[in-house]
């Protein structure tokens, strides 16, 4: 069974980048599609993109397609989402998610069976 674990959050000003790491212990990355999610308070969990281990295929939700983007580390069990020209509205904790290929790609949280703990990122205005 894969763990998930998070890092690179934290604190910057909006305008600013910042990279999140996913790595997996426990297994490869390569049977799953991975994704990221992100939940502000008293929001809903948000699906942010996908990534495809086989092949590199990536997806993204309109609303960051032209900011984040998610690729695969020199590392074979880590994913990044890096993030550009961030505002106070990507204030959330952001997450990584695993689950096994059925050819479609899932935007639904319940759709994913592993998760990493999440890891907070705040900009500030």
């Amino acid at each position: 069974q894969v763990q998930l674990v998070e890092t690179g959050g934290g604190l910057v000003q909006a305008g600013d980048s910042l990279r999140l790491s996913c790595t997996a212990s426990g297994g490869s990355f390569e049977p799953y599609t991975m994704a990221w999610f992100r939940q502000a308070p008293g929001k809903e969990r948000e699906w942010l993109g996908a990534f495809i281990w086989s092949g590199g295929s990536t997806f993204y939700d309109d609303s960051v397609k032209d900011r984040f983007a998610i690729g695969r580390d020199n590392s074979e069990n880590t994913v990044v989402l890096l993030m550009t020209d961030l505002k106070p509205e990507d204030t959330a904790v952001y997450y990584c998610a695993a689950r096994h290929p059925t050819g479609v790609v899932a935007k639904r949280p319940t759709a994913y069976s592993f998760w990493g703990q999440g890891t907070q990122v705040t900009v500030s205005s």
